[in-house]
């Protein structure tokens, strides 16, 4: 099925617009509040004094990966202010924090919240809207080896679909080893303790997430949740606008803020570049994935219970999964690991098992085209893979709902290619265009 929304910004651009690059269990260590499942009821007192009660839930989100080995930043005496994209509103937020890839403790001087400016340079925050984030009262907090930290509420009204800005301060030398690559967002790492500062100045950018795990926030709607997205670098944003906030699941919020009957929903993004179903990163010695493959991630069904069922208000997971598993190349992967439809197939069911025992409902996304593309996943034997895959989700019954993203983009007179308008130059990622299409083509009367 595939929607195209009447009205606005959907109804003038839908139509113009897998490592896929090559895209556990996490132990939550908690002080002051514990991390949630389901929209869970809590008490935060705001700048105004006034003290209130709602719902929790995720509105943005990035997974942890570790760093290839030589390739790891190590900063001291520096503030990191770094820019995320609030899907949902809320008048508090809370900050989850990883050090899960660090050999060692991770000692953080302080944290500090801003709203960002839309259109404003990285380092800069919105005067008046800084907030100190505590740790069981502590605005500083060192966060164990191996281990997340969830920061105290901060009262800080944050508006659905505003930037929001959080500034970490190292006092000591540290290692980067937590990170998220490939962020399509341009942070900033700048000297000293500038956490306070409306301006980070003096610093250098940076491409990725450093140690930043997820945002919550509190809304006045006991009924919110959030919606999650599993995937590869489809969804992680590949060869979109850095900045724009154009990965398809930054569009679904856009829809669901602009209809009244899905405000309450909240999307966070749990997609990997080059991330596969079955294996963890292993590209063969020599290959010209082996100096960054790290950055792929964790299998998904390693990954499953950190990122889907430990993030807070999760009531729904759509999955676009697979393409890596069937088209990542010798170069990126082993041969013991190439894999097929059946394999591919066996992973979603486990998704769904595993998504069904905790209560979630999850949907299917079928997967794209990737003819000709200039990263050597194409052949006639993937190709048939792909449509069995596609076959099985669409038919089985297996998922709760079918997302047909490859209906959405495909060429018509070409099914095994992207359409032109949507394709971002390498035949396999869409550009921001075919983002559009892929979130207009989800119904948005599967979220109730």
């Amino acid at each position: 099925m595939r929607i195209r929304p009447s009205s606005g910004r959907w109804s003038r651009l839908a139509g113009a617009a897998a490592l896929s690059l090559f895209a556990g269990t996490f132990t939550a260590v908690d002080l002051g509040t514990a991390p949630d499942r389901a929209p869970t009821q809590a008490s935060v007192r705001t700048p105004s004094g006034r003290t209130g009660t709602g719902a929790w839930v995720g509105t943005w989100a990035s997974v942890p990966t570790t760093v290839p080995a030589g390739n790891v930043t190590s900063y001291e005496d520096r503030t990191i202010r770094q820019v995320v994209h609030a899907s949902i509103g809320g008048d508090a937020v809370r900050v989850r924090l990883s050090n899960e890839f660090g050999e060692r403790p991770l000692v953080i001087g302080r944290v500090r919240l801003a709203r960002h400016a839309a259109g404003a340079p990285s380092q800069e925050i919105v005067a008046g809207t800084d907030r100190p984030v505590t740790f069981g009262g502590r605005t500083s907090v060192t966060v164990p080896a191996g281990a997340p930290v969830l920061s105290d509420p901060v009262g800080l009204s944050l508006p659905a679909g505003t930037d929001l800005s959080v500034s970490l301060y190292l006092p000591e030398r540290t290692p980067v080893t937590t990170v998220h690559n490939y962020a399509q967002q341009l942070n900033v790492v700048a000297p000293g303790d500038v956490t306070r500062d409306r301006v980070a100045g003096g610093g250098s950018t940076i491409d990725r997430w450093c140690f930043l795990g997820s945002v919550d926030v509190r809304t006045d709607r006991r009924d919110a949740a959030t919606v999650l997205a599993l995937g590869d670098s489809i969804t992680d944003g590949a060869n979109t606008t850095r900045g724009s906030n154009h990965r398809w699941p930054d569009l679904l919020a856009e829809r669901f803020r602009s209809r009244a009957g899905t405000s309450r929903f909240g999307v966070i993004n749990e997609a990997i570049t080059g991330n596969r179903l079955l294996h963890d990163p292993n590209p063969p010695a020599g290959s010209a994935a082996e100096g960054y493959a790290d950055f792929f991630g964790e299998s998904a069904l390693r990954r499953f219970d950190r990122d889907v069922t430990a993030q807070t208000g999760v009531g729904y997971v759509i999955v676009l999964l697979g393409i890596n598993d069937i088209g990542q190349p010798g170069g990126a992967a082993p041969a013991s690991e190439q894999v097929g439809a059946d394999e591919v197939i066996g992973a979603h069911r486990q998704l769904v098992a595993r998504a069904h025992a905790r209560g979630l409902r999850i949907f299917g996304a079928t997967l794209t085209p990737f003819k000709d593309d200039t990263l050597g996943f194409h052949t006639p034997r993937r190709e048939a893979d792909r449509q069995a895959v596609n076959r099985w989700i669409r038919t089985s019954g297996e998922y709760d709902a079918v997302i047909d993203f490859e209906a959405a983009v495909r060429d018509p007179r070409q099914p095994d290619r992207l359409l032109t308008e949507y394709d971002s130059g390498d035949h396999l990622h869409p550009n921001d265009a075919g983002m559009l299409a892929m979130a207009g083509a989800i119904p948005l009367d599967l979220f109730r």
